[in-house]
Formats: structure tokens, sequence, C-alpha cells
């Protein structure tokens, strides 16, 4: 069995970081090279937004790295990107691509963009999570660059509470108690910021 080493200084199996990768939804991973202007996604990645798994670890290019893009996001995807890549820092979009056999599912995109010393852009990297079924409404957004403490928040803790909405009887305890420790740090980091007003 291969070992990690964790962030909390524990050694874990891989097998667990995997299965708790697949309850918190996260379907794939993502490189983009901005300076050459290519992507390499992971096999989830490449099945989900080339619909080729094929394609995994292998440098796309143009359109072909977004062709299950659904074709009503493909404008507004290029923008929010581009303006992030601008701003630089946090970058998270939620966005629709057609699946196998058709179906819409809908991705949320989280990542950082990465700049070189004169502080120009040159490298993205970051994971889809397939939120399909906490998807509510017909909203989507984008983060990008600083935001305001309160509205950051806000945000977080609306999905903090989607995702444990998400969560079953059969996701594992650790996962289950993690998003609880994540909620219960947001309530206290809104009352502070609430008590400071």
């Amino acid at each position: 069995m291969t070992l990690i080493n964790a962030i909390d200084g524990f050694s874990e199996p891989l097998d667990r970081l995997r299965a708790a990768l697949d309850a918190s939804c996260v379907v794939g991973t993502w490189d983009w090279d901005i300076l050459r202007g290519t992507m390499v996604y992971d096999a989830g990645a490449a099945r989900l937004l080339t619909g080729d798994a094929a394609l995994a670890e292998r440098e796309i290019v143009g359109l072909g790295a977004i062709a299950t893009v659904h074709p009503a996001d493909h404008e507004w995807l290029a923008e929010q990107v581009q303006a992030a890549v601008l701003a630089g820092g946090l970058m998270l979009a939620e966005f629709r691509v057609i699946a196998e056999g058709g179906a819409v599912r809908w991705l949320l995109s989280r990542g950082r963009v990465f700049r070189d010393e004169a502080a120009r852009p040159v490298r993205a990297c970051g994971i889809l999570i397939d939120i399909t079924e906490m998807r509510e409404g017909g909203e989507r957004y984008v983060l990008s660059g600083p935001a305001t403490l309160e509205g950051s928040l806000d945000r977080t803790t609306e999905l903090a509470i989607a995702l444990k909405r998400t969560l079953s009887d059969d996701t594992p305890a650790e996962v289950r108690a993690a998003a609880d420790v994540l909620l219960f740090a947001l309530g206290r980091a809104i009352a502070r910021a609430t008590s400071e007003h």
C-alpha cells in the first residue's frame, strides 16, 4: 500500500485520500501552461472536458481543451478565465459540460494563477468538482483576486453548507467530521467579523 505524507504530519494510505476526494466529488485536475497555451488534464478532467480520457497527461491546445463545455458557456467562461488570469491568485468558476450520452453536468473549477518574477501570469493549476447534485437555480459565479472578508465568508459558508448536504451516511466519518469542523470555524469567523463592525 502506498503511503503519503499528509499536511498534518500523519501518514495515510493513498486509498483513503482517493476515497475522500471521491466523497468530495473531486473528479479531475488540470494544469495550464499559460505562456505556451497548453493544458494537461488527468483522466477525469480529460474525460469531462474533452470527451476522451485517453488525452490524459497529454498537452492539449485550442478548443480541444474545452470540447465538451456547453456551447452557451463558452464565451462567458473564456471572458471569466481571462479576467481571472489578469487578476492573478484564486480562480473559481462554475460551468456546464455535455457529458457522455448527452447529460449536462455542472462543474466547479478551482485553481490558482502563478506569476513569474516580472509578475506575468505563467501557469495555473487546479481541480474540478462535479456539483451537479447540489446545483440550485441558474446562477453561476466566478471569484478571482481579492474578495471582501464578509463576502468571501458568506459565499464560503454557502458552499460548505451545500457540501454538507451532499454527504450521505456512507461518506467516510473523517470527511463528515471535516465538514462539521469547517462549518464551525466559518461560524466563529463570521461572528468575529460581525462583532468588529
